[in-house]
């Protein structure tokens, strides 16, 4: 009984290659789950997320993938035409295709789920937002590649599919080419970080604080009130100054003081304004100098950082240091200059 033919096979090359199959197809789940239960008892005991991760993906292995495996581990006992061996190779790639697109849809959640979290904890909504449209993006990208080795892989040309498809995106994307500019540069800023939300940043003339960071525009509230719109990818065209990233602020001013100063007291200026600054907590003096003969006054120019950005302490710290020039000014006999003219007549003589 055991030798009689079928399709080009014995009984028992069936009988063997059917147990193979049913011994690989239950190997495979009881490995899956004895390696799923010990993963998930291990992340319960654990604060990280690797051991999650892999829990997920063992988890993503899906039964149609087991069965692809275990057939085909038992035709590999058979004698098949070279077609049929074909076929079942075919759907063989296809099922891993299927399945490591599965596993890669895993990782890519995985990566944008951590992300969102962190900037959700950071109250960064936006930026969340935008890495959900990312992953949405890679996702169909993973998709699309799969299907496409996929229809190879079963014997469709795929040439003219993927010629008709680059033409559809070339015409797609010229139709929507700006809402794709905006979207990209959504992209470009959360992950090039030339700002983020709360950063106080000039753009051109306008002025203010990042509100908000979307897929299409990027809300500035400005120092008046209002909300300013910025398309981001004009917005990453312009010169944008991020005063937030400012770690010290650099500072300079000028004076001028009447022509009829003594030479002496000239001399001794820079050396009290230097006096003046360093007696400051946060300052760092960089340089005072007698600058410039003027129209109507001797000007000097001063140099001296402050080394912390917040505004408020700058003009408290330059207030200060002016109020002391004027104090020291007044006490030494150093006028300050403003605008005069001089004329001088003269008579005819006879």
């Amino acid at each position: 009984m055991l030798e009689k033919t079928f399709y080009g096979n014995t009984l028992e090359q069936w009988l063997i290659a059917l147990l193979v199959a049913a011994v690989v197809m239950v190997g495979l789940r009881i490995i899956k789950g004895v390696v799923s239960s010990r993963l998930r008892a291990f992340a319960e005991k654990t604060s990280t997320r690797l051991d999650d991760f892999f829990s997920d993906l063992l988890h993503r292995v899906k039964p149609f993938f087991l069965l692809a495996v275990a057939l085909y581990a038992g035709s590999l006992f058979l004698t098949l035409p070279d077609d049929v061996a074909g076929v079942i190779r075919s759907l063989m790639i296809v099922a891993l295709l299927l399945q490591g697109a599965l596993w890669g849809t895993g990782v890519i959640s995985f990566w944008i789920n951590r992300y969102k979290e962190q900037k959700l904890k950071e109250e960064d909504a936006a930026t969340a937002t935008t890495f959900s449209a990312l992953g949405f993006i890679l996702r169909l990208v993973l998709w699309t590649i799969i299907l496409l080795l996929a229809l190879d892989n079963l014997g469709v040309n795929i040439t003219t599919l993927v010629a008709g498809l680059g033409v559809g995106g070339v015409a797609v994307a010229l139709a929507v080419q700006n809402i794709l500019g905006d979207l990209f540069a959504s992209l470009s800023i959360v992950i090039d970080k030339p700002f983020v939300m709360g950063d106080f940043i000039i753009v051109d003339e306008y002025l203010g604080t990042v509100e908000h960071i979307g897929l299409k525009t990027t809300r500035i509230r400005s120092l008046s009130g209002e909300q300013l719109v910025f398309s981001n990818n004009d917005l990453l065209q312009s010169r944008i100054r991020n005063f937030k990233r400012m770690y010290e602020r650099r500072v300079v001013f000028s004076l001028g003081v009447v022509y009829q100063t003594p030479a002496e007291k000239l001399a001794a200026i820079p050396g009290i304004i230097r006096e003046i600054v360093e007696s400051q907590e946060l300052t760092r003096f960089d340089r005072s100098h007698f600058k410039e003969y003027g129209d109507f006054s001797l000007n000097f120019e001063t140099v001296y950082w402050v080394k912390v950005p917040d505004y408020n302490t700058y003009m408290d710290i330059h207030q200060a240091i002016n109020l002391e020039i004027f104090r020291r000014f007044e006490k030494e006999g150093i006028q300050f200059a403003y605008p005069t003219q001089t004329l001088f007549i003269t008579g005819e003589e006879g």
